[in-house]
């Protein structure tokens, strides 16, 4: 008996950017299958957060082609829209709404974008609130909370749009170092829920324990895609090891 054929949820081929012109990214191509977690890291300048803001369109990739469940990521704004309602996408910083309350926030885009009535929204809101452990700031307002506590809502207000995908970009970076462990946690129970992951992160304990494959950037390109033991204790490229020398010691 053949096995199946499992198509990757996300596709990236030959993908290049520009910023007037400096080239960003160089020919990146990796796929990611539905489930998978993936780590990207890399020294600051890499391209990280423009490769992955580049997959639901907040950065134009000029150069080569992607793909998410099937879409193709083109011009046409349907195909855009449709991409977005695939991709939930959380930041440095929390970009919550601050005369909003938590439970506000959480609704606003199921609301006006997918038409959900207020009591069913302010349902799935806290129940997502309930699942990153804060469903009791549900009618507080973000200045009212913790760094660590407000990057949790934006989790939760991302998994209101019941993505398929969930994009990181840095979402520790802007935390206290003892906020930080709150947020990783609240990723690794969804990375163990099956949720499908590409965090851009300097965490390397997350990248170790969560991670399916590494992906090491560097310049605009990828010099290296392994999977977590590979990485950390046999990484096959000089660069790479430099890079782990800098920050593990």
């Amino acid at each position: 008996m053949v096995d199946a054929v499992v198509e990757p949820f996300l596709q990236m081929n030959g993908v290049g950017k520009w910023f007037g012109n400096l080239q960003v990214l160089h020919d990146v191509t990796f796929s990611v299958k539905k489930s998978e977690k993936i780590v990207v890291c890399g020294p600051s300048g890499s391209g990280k957060s423009t490769m992955i803001r580049c997959i639901n369109r907040l950065e134009k990739h000029q150069m080569g082609q992607i793909h998410v469940n099937g879409i193709e990521l083109t011009d046409q704004k349907k195909n855009i829209d449709r991409v977005r309602q695939e991709v939930g996408m959380v930041f440095q910083n929390f970009n919550l709404y601050p005369h909003l309350t938590i439970l506000e926030n959480c609704t606003i885009a199921p609301r006006w974008v997918k038409g959900i009535g207020r009591k069913e929204a302010e349902d799935i809101a806290l129940r997502f609130l309930e699942r990153v452990r804060i469903p009791e700031k549900a009618h507080f307002y973000p200045s009212q909370l913790s760094g660590g506590q407000q990057q949790r809502v934006a989790i939760a207000r991302s998994l209101c749009m019941n993505p398929k995908v969930m994009l990181f970009d840095e979402p520790t970076s802007a935390l206290d170092p003892e906020l930080v462990r709150e947020v990783l946690e609240t990723m690794a129970q969804l990375a163990a829920d099956g949720m499908t992951m590409i965090c851009v992160t300097h965490e390397m304990g997350f990248a170790r324990q969560v991670a399916d494959r590494v992906i090491f950037m560097d310049e605009g390109k990828i010099v290296e895609v392994a999977s977590p033991d590979e990485f950390f204790d046999d990484p096959k490229e000089s660069r790479t090891r430099r890079f782990l020398k800098q920050i593990l010691y």
